[in-house]
């Protein structure tokens, strides 16, 4: 697995288009790789997000079973720099996760839960408030090989454990095939526990919740403090 990071350039007009549309950007994404190659493997899925470090800054994040190759964005929505993206190897950290290692953590999520609507179908909603989102990441915690366990004194008074902050929560709507699509999201940082190494493993590389093609679901780690 290979984990990358592209800065773009927010002013271009490409980029305008990229970041207006989860549909194009996941095209985009997907052209960074030659025809034919495999881009779900049992290592892992090419997942995408868009970060945003400071008002100016925008950043996007691949993982990927394959290196990817992103002439074709930097020339549509990058920066005219040598140096436009980076790509590491991811199997070291993935390798080195052991129970009880703690890290930060970011994760921009499609909080969704089944019910049934007002004749009785079953569906997929959006979680829409914060407390909903939180509870949903706590249930994939346990499905996904970590924990959030600080001190409950460091909490919000949500009941949540903490230290964690749910920010940007959003509803994204855009066309594809012709239709609307509508796909709720919400960021998601704070520190995590490692409890299930392989379980952890197999999130990072395959995704956490729905809306993976749409910028949902890839979970970075970097090191405490």
């Amino acid at each position: 697995m290979y984990l990358t990071r592209m800065f773009l350039n927010p002013r271009r007009r490409g980029a305008m288009k990229l970041l207006g549309s989860p549909q194009a950007m996941h095209a985009a994404v997907m052209a960074g790789f030659p025809p034919g190659t495999e881009t779900t493997t049992p290592r892992g899925r090419v997942l995408w997000r868009v970060d945003r470090p400071a008002p100016e800054q925008v950043a996007l994040f691949i993982a990927s079973p394959h290196e990817p190759c992103l002439v074709h964005l930097k020339e549509q929505a990058g920066w005219s720099t040598a140096d436009a993206w980076h790509t590491r190897d991811y199997r070291p950290l993935l390798d080195g996760l052991c129970a009880g290692d703690q890290y930060n953590f970011r994760l921009v999520g499609n909080p969704t839960h089944r019910g049934k609507d007002s004749r009785g179908v079953t569906k997929v909603f959006a979680h829409v408030t914060v407390a909903q989102q939180e509870h949903w990441l706590l249930r994939k915690a346990e499905l996904h090989g970590f924990s959030l366990t600080a001190p409950a004194a460091e909490g919000d008074g949500s009941g949540f454990p903490g230290p964690m902050m749910v920010a940007d929560r959003q509803t994204r709507r855009f066309r594809r095939s012709g239709s609307s699509v509508e796909v709720g999201t919400a960021r998601f940082d704070g520190v995590l526990e490692v409890t299930d190494p392989d379980a952890l493993r197999m999130a990072l590389c395959h995704g956490i919740g729905r809306a993976k093609a749409y910028g949902c679901g890839l979970m970075t780690l970097a090191p405490v403090g």
